[in-house]
Formats: structure tokens, sequence, C-alpha cells
């Protein structure tokens, strides 16, 4: 077995296994959910095609693609590190593709962005006019007993 020191901002931590076999599939399962969120975080931050493959000792998978489909990454791996030299660059197609994906997701932030602005710029409008409207009917309610103290004094 291998005894590994990894340094960490606590200090040095030796990582081994864990013997215990609850504490070890309790630290699996916080690893685990840790490392899907980073795959994800990195998919979105980066825009990165990103696939993760985990087994548990128990044989269960748990996996995430930031694509539609895993299939597709994992292909698009095995052409990258198994294929001819040729085959390891990305193909013009690919690149097109990405960049087309990137463009959509651009301009899909966009129009998001601009259909929020227009919401709170819709309840803004909303907010003045009824503002308006209540302090309208506060003049007339104010003008309406003034001159009704005027009728009551004689």
């Amino acid at each position: 077995m291998k005894e590994v020191r990894i340094e960490m901002g606590k200090g040095r931590l030796e990582l081994k296994r864990i013997e215990n076999k609850i504490n070890r599939q309790v630290t699996f399962a916080k690893r685990r959910n840790g490392l899907l969120k980073k795959a994800y975080e990195l998919s979105v931050l980066c825009d990165a095609e990103v696939a993760l493959i985990i087994f548990s000792t128990r044989g269960k998978l748990y996996d995430f693609s930031s694509t539609s489909s895993m299939l597709k990454t994992l292909e698009r791996y095995e052409k990258c590190s198994f294929g001819p030299p040729e085959q390891r660059k990305p193909a013009k197609e690919d690149l097109q593709e990405q960049s087309s994906y990137q463009e959509y997701m651009r301009l899909k932030e966009r129009y998001d962005a601009l259909k929020q602005l227009e919401r709170q710029e819709s309840k803004v409008f909303k907010l003045i006019i009824h503002l308006g409207e209540l302090s309208l009917k506060f003049y007339c309610f104010k003008f309406s007993g003034i001159t009704m103290v005027r009728k009551l004094t004689p």
C-alpha cells in the first residue's frame, strides 16, 4: 500500500486508505459529490467539455457529462488519445461546432440578461405609474378636504 503526503491549507495530511468501512463510505460519498460539483462548475465557468466517470467499490456508476452525450465526449477523447496522429488534432468540424456552441451560449446569456432587465424595467415602470396614481389620489383627497372645510366655515 502506498502512502502519500499531501500539503493542504490546514497542514500536512497523510493520504492512505481509510480502514473503517463506514468512515470510508462517508468520505467516498462526500468527495464524490464534491468532485461532481467541481466538474459541473468547470464546465459552466470555463465553457469546457467535461466528462467524469466514477465507480464505487461495489461497482456502482456515477457519471457527469457537460454535453448531452457522454458517448460523444468519450469518442472525442478516444480519437485524441489513441487515434493516428492526424486524427488526434481536433477536426475542423469539431472546432466549428464548438465555436458555434460557444457563440450560442454567449448569445443566450445576453438574451437572458436583456429579458431580466426588461422585467426589472417593467416592474419599475409599473411602480412609477402606481406612485403617480397614489400621488394624484392624495392631491384629489387633499383638495376635496380643503373644499369641505371652506364649505363648513361661514
